[in-house]
């Protein structure tokens, strides 16, 4: 992991949550770090690599769904990663259930997540709305469902999540 030497040390914790409406009708809401899918692969892949995960929920794509969840664990976590929902699907509504909550927009995490992309898959990289923004003192960030594209965001969001917390919790 990439931490930035400048950064003060301080503890923050997280949480993953797994937007997939056919793993719900398959499994039900899951949650617990014990209680992840064998078929989520980008679950595990963020809990494994995300520092101070405490938390993991499987959901499905329905709004209310997601903004219930999300600020249910606000109350407790100071990151939220969502994986799936964030296609262009009529069904692909993560994006839709919370920006409406974002104080401010991270536009830099969208950009450079499909800069990158870019460079890996070609044009198809605009299909891609990932995004992360600040919901108070919090950070949000929703990724793609795919395995690939998780570790693509796990890249970013280790290189700047603990910069990210300290101008957002103002210990900048």
């Amino acid at each position: 992991m990439v931490w930035l030497s400048h950064v003060k040390d301080f503890e923050f914790k997280t949480a993953v949550v797994t937007v997939s409406t056919s793993r719900f009708k398959k499994y039900g809401k899951m949650k617990g770090l014990d209680k992840i899918p064998e078929d989520d692969e980008s679950g595990k892949i963020l809990v494994q690599n995300i520092p101070n995960v405490v938390e993991y929920i499987l959901i499905p794509d329905e709004i209310e769904e997601i903004r219930k969840t999300v600020l249910d664990l606000l109350k407790d976590v100071d990151v939220c990663i969502l994986t799936g929902g964030t296609g262009l699907s009529p069904k692909d509504v993560t994006i839709e259930a919370l920006e409406k909550f974002f104080t401010k927009k991270i536009d830099g995490f969208g950009e450079i997540f499909r800069m990158l992309s870019y460079q890996e898959i070609g044009f198809d990289a605009i299909l891609s709305r990932a995004t992360a923004g600040v919901v108070g003192d919090k950070v949000i960030f929703c990724l793609p469902g795919s395995s690939k594209a998780v570790k693509l965001g796990i890249k970013i969001i280790q290189s700047s999540l603990k910069h990210i917390l300290s101008h957002v919790k103002g210990l900048a």
